[in-house]
């Protein structure tokens, strides 16, 4: 009999340990902890452990921080031994960058093996949170773990940039403002991440394009109507012409912010605030331009037995994705719509620095 979790749902509850602040532990000798969640309890516990400890951050933040990249993507800045749980948190959020500048001389770890620290970045981007994690070395990984019974993945399961098994749920028929012959598919990932969903229009044929749109879910523009982005006005422009033709498809896929999560994004709109453009914020916190898996859109088009799609977008590199996920894509359908005083910075930024067709 086997109760007991396998890696992928070992991997699930190490994402939902470390939102809690609960650290784990990597198998090849590593304790791991979010510096987001990190408290100056678990601090304190971490220095009585003694050791090397670091603080792993990308090479985007360590641009930021004027730290010393190791292969360019990652930076482990040593633990000073004075260091607070204010300092860790001024290394990881950008939230102080301005107004407190200097963190004081950050000495980094340049020589040995980083894929554990690699690792542990990983984990923390996948739980959303911010991307640096503290990582101190351990003896014995395993006994470490079960003693204080926290869990342990293996460091090369972190790294696996596979895609996790989508399974459809449910369908159910949906009338909607736009076509009353609507219909919503909940795809569900093996991984315990979040789920995506499918609005189908009318009956596409399944041997043809069928319009379709990727949208990814965006709680201040499709709900509240913010006036920051154009993601609202895109998801009902897009679903009006759907209705229109009579057929389509519009996934609506759970990566808010480019997949970073709505908090991290609010961050990168505070960012903006203090002045920085839409990817220059992304950067600041560590993150890419654009974090987002355009795999999981084309694996639910296959599962829902589509091969071609009318892509509506205004972006040339999401044609480009699909086509590298084998959906084939035979037009791209312009949708230039929710340009407002609010977001046309945001809306030049996304054309000069991304690439959108505006």
């Amino acid at each position: 009999m086997a109760f007991g979790p396998d890696i992928t749902e070992r991997l699930a509850r190490a994402r939902a340990d470390l939102r809690m602040g609960v650290p784990v532990v990597l198998e090849g000798s590593a304790l791991v902890l979010a510096a987001e969640t990190l408290d100056a309890a678990r601090l304190a516990d971490l220095r009585a452990l003694g050791g090397p400890a670091v603080l792993a951050v990308t090479g985007r933040r360590a641009e930021t921080l004027k730290a010393r990249a190791y292969d360019g993507d990652i930076a482990r800045i040593l633990l000073p031994p004075d260091a607070t749980i204010n300092w860790v948190r001024a290394i990881a959020d950008p939230a102080d960058d301005l107004r407190a500048p200097m963190k004081g001389p950050l000495k980094t770890l340049r020589d040995g093996p980083a894929e554990l620290h690699r690792a542990a970045i990983a984990l923390v981007k996948a739980a959303r949170l911010l991307p640096a994690a503290v990582v101190l070395p351990l003896e014995n990984a395993a006994a470490f773990a079960s003693q204080n019974n926290l869990t342990l993945i293996p460091g090369d399961a972190a790294l696996d940039t596979g895609l996790s098994p989508l399974h459809p749920i449910i369908s159910a028929r949906l009338p909607l403002e736009v076509s009353e012959a609507g219909r919503l598919h909940i795809f569900r990932p093996d991984d315990g991440a979040e789920e995506h969903y499918a609005v189908e229009i009318g009956t596409p044929d399944r041997s043809k394009p069928v319009l379709s749109r990727l949208h990814s879910a965006c709680f201040t523009g499709d709900l509240l109507g913010s006036l920051k982005c154009d993601c609202g006005p895109q998801l009902r422009g897009a679903l009006a012409q759907m209705g229109a033709e009579g057929a389509g498809v519009l996934l609506y896929l759970n990566q808010e912010g480019r997949g970073i999560g709505l908090a991290n994004k609010m961050r990168a709109y505070s960012l903006q605030d203090q002045g920085f453009d839409t990817v220059e914020a992304n950067h600041r916190l560590g993150f890419e331009d654009d974090e987002r898996d355009f795999r999981i859109g084309a694996e639910i088009l296959k599962r829902m037995g589509f091969k071609a799609v009318r892509l509506l977008t205004n972006n040339p590199a999401k044609v480009a994705r699909m086509e590298h996920c084998g959906i084939e894509v035979t037009e791209r359908v312009p949708l230039k719509v929710g340009g407002n005083a609010h977001n046309h910075a945001y809306l030049a930024t996304k054309a000069a620095k991304s690439g959108h067709l505006l």
